[in-house]
């Protein structure tokens, strides 16, 4: 049995909270919560009862003897810190989305894990939709050939002024360390190289605070560019409604179309298109192409699948969905992502980690940027 202790019991922390508690984890408990904020205490007093130790200190928790691994769901900034004091305790780790802020704190952290047995995994449940899983698989097995080209239109993350006032650390350089990218896409990034690798520079353009009061990005629009002359475009916003959620993947055998999480398109050339180009008498003439149903399992929900394979991992040494140590690798395109767009330059991957964190440094320092806040949790329906 691993016991686990939840370190922040915000929006996050009470979605892992539940389904530990429900049960949907076999050989997984909770034992223990910490949080800061004692009205997060007194929720999980009520709502979690006494079976699950309180704490407002998280090394006191890791000291406690009651727990075997944690989950750190707290703001980005302290997900390495925090990581790396878990490793310290000799504890299990599974860290929330994104592994950190900037790619030289999370090196510090994968060096961290590197040094113990203890397992450690990123919260990347979308590895587990079927839909991403299919087109990872026929990306990485050659079955559409070479990758020439990858769209991602991800403009559906819209969010209210209310979400932002929410609490004092979201959109701020300060408190989270960049806006859409850090917040809502970290998963899409991940999903980007995890399916396609990872790309080899990157040129960005960025609104911040286009469409919100915040200091931070809201709209972003990069095209990226691959080892094998394959490109990239990567749009995104939380200013925009209904928005869009377009996963397009085109190789020298077809292409792969994924919307909204729902509907998988495999459209396959009877041969290569560039073996065609070359071999073709006529002009106008194309490979012949054919729509291939492919089936999809059900899906109900990611998250505590992400915590299962973690579980199993611990007891039987099942392999990682998500290994911690790949947190980096969609952080490091959006880092380079914001610094091509304050550069208005191209940048290449991999990037000077201690140029980006110039950049955040100065940031930080000078943001005369103040927000109303009106502190609230919500659910997490309508989003990943």
């Amino acid at each position: 049995m691993v016991r686990f202790g939840i370190i922040g019991v915000g929006n996050m922390g009470v979605q892992h909270s539940y389904y530990l508690k429900e049960g949907k984890v076999e050989n997984g408990v909770l034992t223990a919560v910490c949080d800061i904020n004692s009205a997060r205490l007194d929720w999980a007093k009520e709502n979690l009862g006494d079976s699950v130790t309180r704490f407002d200190d998280a090394e006191e928790m890791m000291k406690s003897g009651l727990i075997d691994a944690v989950i750190v769901a707290v703001p980005h900034y302290d997900h390495p810190v925090l990581t790396i004091k878990a490793f310290e305790h000799n504890l299990h780790v599974i860290c929330e989305k994104p592994a950190g802020v900037y790619t030289k704190q999370v090196k510090e952290m994968n060096d961290a894990a590197a040094k113990t047995d203890r397992v450690f995994s990123l919260m990347y449940n979308q590895r587990t939709h079927p839909q991403y899983a299919k087109a990872r698989e026929m990306v990485q097995s050659g079955e559409l050939g070479n990758l020439k080209r990858v769209i991602w239109i991800i403009t559906n993350w819209f969010r209210t002024q209310s979400y932002y006032n929410s609490g004092g650390w979201r959109a701020t350089w300060s408190g989270e360390g960049g806006g859409v990218l850090l917040n809502q896409c970290p998963h899409n990034l991940d999903l980007l190289q995890w399916i396609c690798g990872m790309p080899s520079r990157a040129r960005a353009f960025m609104s911040f605070g286009k469409y919100h009061d915040i200091e931070v990005e809201d709209e972003v629009t990069a095209y990226i560019e691959y080892d094998n002359g394959a490109t990239g475009l990567f749009i995104t916003t939380t200013g925009e409604a209904p928005g869009t959620n377009r996963l397009e993947i085109v190789g020298e055998k077809g292409k792969i179309v994924i919307e909204d999480n729902k509907s998988f398109r495999y459209f396959k050339n009877d041969q290569s298109d560039s073996e065609y180009s070359r071999s073709a008498t006529s002009g106008f003439d194309k490979p012949k192409c054919e729509e291939v149903p492919v089936e999809m399992p059900d899906y109900e929900g990611s998250h505590h699948l992400i915590t299962q394979n973690f579980v199993n991992a611990i007891e039987k040494g099942e392999t990682l969905i998500a290994p911690g140590v790949e947190g980096i690798n969609g952080l490091t395109i959006s880092n380079a992502f914001h610094l091509s767009s304050v550069k208005e330059d191209w940048i290449n991957i991999p990037m000077d980690d201690d140029e980006f964190l110039v950049f955040l440094d100065k940031k930080i320092k000078n943001s005369k940027y103040h927000k109303i806040v009106e502190e609230k949790t919500f659910g997490i329906d309508g989003t990943f």
